[in-house]
């Protein structure tokens, strides 16, 4: 099989561990007998530095002629607040979710088994197991709502974002939400702040309706306080967790920090009909950018999630996992994930490392 999979190097330490994932995903056509062609795409801060915006005319045009895109990272404190919308990256970045559609994120957090004693729960807790998705609604909510600032009389500037979902959005990404969990353990567990927010009544409503559709998988509702305190309290209680845009974005993060390494975790985000978009989790990393000090696993592992799921191959999906996990187990370590006394390797020597076990 041949497949065209578009390349956002991106920002910092983008450049870096997109080239290593490059690598791995060679490795993987020579050994499956698959082909790739690779279309770089600008965008974020080099992408400023470049042409003078960060989401150049085009790039969504060039990204839906691929199968897939996989993005490194954009962003930095040079392209800061201070810029116009344009120039800044994450304006990028905003732009090209809602251009492809891509209104599901999906983030593992995985405890990797080489890493255990890494994560910062109590031993009993880890020793349970973490293994859980969080669904994030990626195009909607006070993220892109209306936003407004204006001068009062007595209060002085005054600023309002606006939260608004639709019940089409809370069903789309619910719906995701459930056929997801039947390809796991079949549980999802709905977060929102129904006790307070009438959106999130409407997405609690919406919920209860696609439980009933989906009466083989267990169904809960969580509040979002009480989801991040049963996060590093029992986070094996966990199998699917769906929410929508902002409090998609914190609990995914401290999900993330329960596995011990931000470094370690892969995204997708996909919408119904556009190529869908693969990325780490971890950010630009501007202050380690070209030193060779990045760890690629998480970039690597998005790659296998690239593989699952938007060109169907499980095996290949399987043989990058494994590597990685075979690569740490063999005490492999990157500067962020190495204990106290632990030798440390680059970007580069992990990369190899997992290539040597694919």
């Amino acid at each position: 099989m041949r497949y065209k999979i578009a390349l956002i190097r991106g920002d910092g330490i983008g450049p870096e561990i997109v080239g290593e994932t490059v690598k791995v995903i060679d490795k993987i056509g020579e050994k499956f007998g698959h082909t790739f062609e690779y279309v770089d795409v600008l965008m974020g801060g080099c992408a400023t530095d470049a042409v003078g915006v960060s989401y150049p005319e085009g790039t969504a045009e060039l990204c839906k002629a691929c199968d897939a895109v996989l993005l490194g990272a954009v962003g930095g404190p040079k392209w800061g607040s201070d810029r116009p919308a344009a120039e800044r990256p994450e304006t990028a970045l905003l732009a090209i979710r809602k251009d492809l559609g891509l209104y599901a994120n999906l983030r593992p957090a995985a405890l990797r088994p080489a890493l255990a004693e890494a994560c910062p729960l109590k031993r009993e807790t880890a020793e349970k197991g973490i293994d859980l998705l969080v669904v994030r609604e990626l195009t909607g909510g006070i993220y892109f709502g209306k936003r407004d600032k204006y001068q009062t009389e007595d209060r002085g500037l005054e600023a309002t974002d606006l939260m608004a979902y639709s019940e089409l959005e809370i069903e789309r990404i619910g719906r995701r939400a459930f056929e997801m969990a039947r390809l796991r353990r079949k549980k999802v567990s709905s977060v929102d702040k129904a006790n307070v927010l009438e959106t999130s009544r409407l997405w609690r409503t919406v919920m209860h309706r696609l439980a009933e559709e989906y009466s083989d998988v267990r169904y809960e509702d969580v509040l979002v306080d009480n989801c991040a305190m049963q996060l590093v309290r029992d986070p094996g209680q966990f199998d699917v967790v769906v929410t929508e845009n902002m409090f998609g974005d914190i609990l995914s993060d401290e999900a993330s920090m329960i596995t011990g390494s931000i470094g370690l975790l892969p995204s997708a985000s996909m919408g119904d009909g556009a190529p869908a978009l693969y990325e780490p989790i971890h950010g630009s990393a501007p202050d380690i950018a070209g030193q060779d000090k990045a760890n690629p696993i998480a970039a690597i592992l998005s790659a296998a999630m690239m593989f699952r799921y938007s060109f169907r191959l499980a095996d290949e999906a399987d043989a990058i996992e494994g590597a990685v996990d075979r690569a740490l187990a063999e005490g492999w370590r990157t500067a962020d994930i190495a204990r106290p006394g632990e030798s440390a390797v680059g970007t580069k020597r992990m990369g190899e490392a997992i290539r040597a076990n694919i």
